[in-house]
């Protein structure tokens, strides 16, 4: 993900004002939609202790970039932006570089001392402490808070809002992960799991629909693992739950969320999208791989069968519900068959769209330390094109289902090949392209479905 753009909303009072005396504070972001919304908070953290939000580098006193662990790409094309960045700094000294996130917390010192690429490292859980790092930077000290925390959610904080539509926004509901897939980066990257207050993830979606937003989406790593407990009523709220009470804030509101995890999606959950209108029909399941030997040693605590039962169940109780899914290929031991696996798995679900990947190793995660990247790159690569050209195909024919039909679609912005067309997502979260007319970024629209592509629907407005 590129570059962010911020608009200063109203906000909670977070910490005591500490002298940003205006400074201009740049913010770049790569990753996941958690890293997003992580953006967001410092951005409202900052702005409330003094500090501005630029949307141009050029203008900025202070660059922060966002970062992300999850593949080694993702870490080298932050490097490359950071030694970007130090060449940058040489034609102003007063300029302090930052990097939060994933990245921060994993290569800590590295990135302070032995590369000397930043001058303040900020983990996920230290997001508040950065208005003191960066007056320690500006004094020449070095400036580290990488901690992880067990209570930190920044429930009391209302993130300053991302993009220029003020149409659809993320909600975080849950920090860290418990899941220790053998693979993944993340438990050690953002720390263990906890879920946030409801009542404050409530009181910000209602902060939204006051200002006019038209679709949230509700984000963890492992959403469907939310729970929180109130122990003086010994009540607890687990996400299926969770979801009405979102859902009954207003009729109007879409509502979305994003990720879940197979093990953990149960029938309550789709009973409740299933009750509610405006609970968009499309579920996230990452799948991984379709082989049960593969899933085991990727730690992901279910197999092809299991898998599959629950695909059953979204068809049953949410018939035409839109389904994608992610796939990692060439896992460490992975044979031609097992792959094989894979392709036929895709086949008997009809994911309507996927995310897809060759398999990275990351450093100190299970994998890493037990298991062996054995699989030749060419390998991957080649079976990664296997994978992506069944998907297109997958795609093409679950699109093509739909021409004829009519949806209604949230329209979200201008069409990036013409100023004369818009385009919005139906409930299925496939994008929808349709003439412009007198229709306005965020009007919902009636859309019949006339030609399309694998990636987009095309229709007109009726």
């Amino acid at each position: 993900m590129g570059k962010n753009k911020f608009e200063n909303l109203d906000k909670l009072k977070i910490l005591p004002n500490t002298g940003g005396n205006g400074q201009k504070i740049y913010i770049e972001t790569y990753g996941c939609q958690m890293n997003v919304v992580d953006s967001e908070v410092v951005a409202a953290i900052m702005t409330d202790n003094g500090f501005s939000i630029s949307e141009n580098l050029e203008d900025a006193n202070i660059i922060l970039v966002n970062t992300c662990s999850i593949r080694e790409n993702a870490e080298q094309k932050v490097r490359q932006r950071l030694n970007d960045y130090k060449k940058y700094k040489k034609k102003d000294k007063g300029i302090l570089i930052g990097v939060i996130g994933c990245m921060a917390e994993r290569l800590k010192q590295k990135l302070l001392e032995e590369e000397k690429l930043v001058d303040m490292v900020i983990g996920p859980d230290a997001y508040r402490d950065l208005p003191k790092l960066v007056e320690e930077a500006g004094s020449g000290q070095q400036a580290i808070n990488v901690l992880l925390s067990r209570e930190e959610t920044y429930a009391d904080i209302n993130p300053v809002r991302l993009g220029k539509n003020n149409v659809t926004a993320f909600v975080s509901i849950m920090r860290g992960c418990d899941q220790m897939c053998s693979y993944c980066v993340v438990p050690f990257t953002r720390g263990r799991e906890r879920s946030r207050d409801p009542y404050t993830i409530i009181r910000e979606v209602n902060d939204l629909i006051a200002k006019g937003y038209k679709e949230v989406t509700l984000l963890g790593q492992n959403v469907n693992s939310y729970i929180w407990e109130n122990k003086e009523n010994n009540r607890k709220i687990s996400f299926a739950s969770l979801l009405e009470m979102v859902a009954k804030t207003s009729p109007d509101l879409r509502v979305r969320y994003s990720t879940s995890h197979p093990k953990d999606m149960t029938d309550d959950v789709l009973h409740t999208m299933a009750k509610y209108d405006n609970i968009c029909k499309n579920i996230h399941l990452p799948v991984q791989s379709g082989n049960n030997r593969v899933l085991e040693n990727m730690r992901r605590g279910y197999t092809r069968e299991w898998y599959m039962d629950r695909i059953r169940a979204i068809k049953k109780i949410l018939p035409g519900c839109g389904l994608s899914s992610d796939f990692i290929t060439g896992f460490c031991d992975e044979t031609e068959e097992e792959h094989k696996d894979t392709l036929s798995l895709m086949k008997w679900a009809g994911f309507d769209f996927a995310f897809m990947f060759k398999y990275s190793e990351r450093p100190n995660t299970y994998a890493e330390r037990k298991l062996k990247d054995n699989i030749p790159d060419e390998t991957k690569s080649r079976r990664l094109t296997k994978i992506i050209e069944l998907q297109n195909k997958l795609s093409l024919e679950s699109n093509k289902k739909d021409i004829g039909k009519t949806f209604e679609v949230l329209v979200e912005g201008v069409s990036r090949k013409s100023d004369e067309r818009l385009f919005g997502r139906n409930s299925q979260n496939k994008v929808v392209v349709f003439d412009r007319g007198n229709i306005e970024i965020g009007d919902y629209v009636n859309v019949k479905i006339t030609e399309c592509t694998s990636a987009t629907l095309k229709g007109i407005v009726v």
